[in-house]
């Protein structure tokens, strides 16, 4: 398997070259390895569906969507070249305090560059991940999507959201392929009770394996001028996964709730795997291109090419030492804090200057 690795102290990163794909992120915390990414099952099966693209037959961990959901303006597979075809590895640097490797994508982009360069830094738990696109022209959408995976659940927790909505449709419409449980469009100011499909309401800060559904909400940011977090509390892991952005460069989160909804090959009715997507995006190229309900918020779905455009996002987890999600999450003077309710905190090593909280995107 063509794949790269490096590592700094208390953490390694293997990124899967043939479609960019991070296919293991490891961090030593208190006495154990936290394994926060989820890998698909199937993968090396020798029975998988013969139309699956690359990227979903090497489903990994976290990778570049460029276009986030349908390639309907330049031809490509779902979520665009960057997580379908190959990357190359370009270079490293050995910094002071960790390492750092840079990759390149063997195809363009909208005629652009793309590079992607991971920095791990010594005792810290994450990965520093920032793309870039190098000329090109027209406009591109954007979105990490990383997942996880909870054997037994857990609790999730957010920086302050305008409000979640679903789509027009559901993620699949025919009940012999799929059941959602969340109502499709329906839209909250409240993440505790979100419209299902029922009627009732459901608490998306609480993910539960007791029932079978494939959901997926847009969460919009709140202005609030600080660094934008999801938390996921994970049950059976007894840790807290971490997913760090700028909400200037990324201001919707998009989860994806893949819980034994899919009946067919090659979900096969898989629970447990939640994405926690952070993009500029709408759904589908041509729509992030175009008018768009979020654009009708004053939200920015994509990048404008032509220069150097870049973008950052944070992964990595922790040991949990509360037996919950942090109801804050703050940077500085190289360190993040995690707050607590009933006023408790715990910090571990963090990179604040990474995410350029509190500058515009360069574009």
């Amino acid at each position: 398997m063509n794949q790269y690795s490096f590592r700094a102290e208390g953490i390694s990163v293997t990124l899967d070259l043939a479609v960019g794909h991070v296919a293991e992120l490891a961090i030593a915390s208190g006495g154990r390895t936290l394994r926060p990414l989820h890998r698909a099952k199937w993968i090396g099966s020798p029975d998988l569906p013969a139309a699956m693209p690359a990227g979903q037959l090497r489903l990994s961990g976290d990778f570049l969507c460029a276009p986030f959901s349908r390639s309907d303006v330049e031809e490509a597979p779902l979520h665009g070249w960057t997580s379908n075809s190959a990357w190359k590895h370009v270079g490293d640097e050995k910094l002071a305090d960790g390492a750092q490797a840079t990759f390149r994508l063997e195809r363009k982009v909208m005629g652009a560059v793309v590079e992607k360069r991971l920095t791990l830094r010594d005792g810290h738990p994450f990965l520093y991940q920032e793309h870039s696109f190098i000329g090109g022209s027209g406009a591109i959408s954007v979105a990490h999507h990383p997942m996880t995976e909870m054997r037994a659940g857990g609790r999730l927790a957010f920086s302050p959201k305008r409000l979640a909505a679903t789509p027009e449709t559901s993620p699949e419409t025919d009940p012999a392929r799929g059941h959602s449980a969340l109502a499709y469009p329906a839209e909250s100011h409240d993440l505790t009770r979100f419209p299902a499909a029922d009627g009732s309401v459901l608490d998306l800060t609480e993910f539960r394996t007791d029932s079978a559904h494939e959901d997926f909400v847009t969460l919009v940011e709140a202005e609030h001028g600080g660094i934008g977090w999801s938390a996921v509390a994970r049950e059976a892991e007894d840790d807290v996964v971490l997913v760090l952005k700028n909400p200037a460069e990324l201001p919707v989160t998009m989860l994806w709730i893949s819980n034994g909804g899919r009946f067919y090959a090659p979900w096969n009715g898989r629970r447990g795997v939640l994405g926690v997507e952070d993009g500029r995006a709408a759904i589908g190229h041509a729509t992030s291109l175009g008018d768009n309900w979020l654009k009708r918020l004053g939200v920015e779905t994509a990048f404008a090419l032509g220069g150097t455009v870049s973008f950052r996002q944070v992964v990595g987890a922790v040991t949990s030492l509360r037996g919950t999600a942090p109801s804050s999450v703050t940077a500085a003077r190289g360190r993040l804090q995690l707050g607590f309710d009933g006023g408790a905190s715990d910090e571990v090593g963090f990179d604040d200057s990474f995410l350029r909280i509190g500058h515009a995107p360069l574009n």
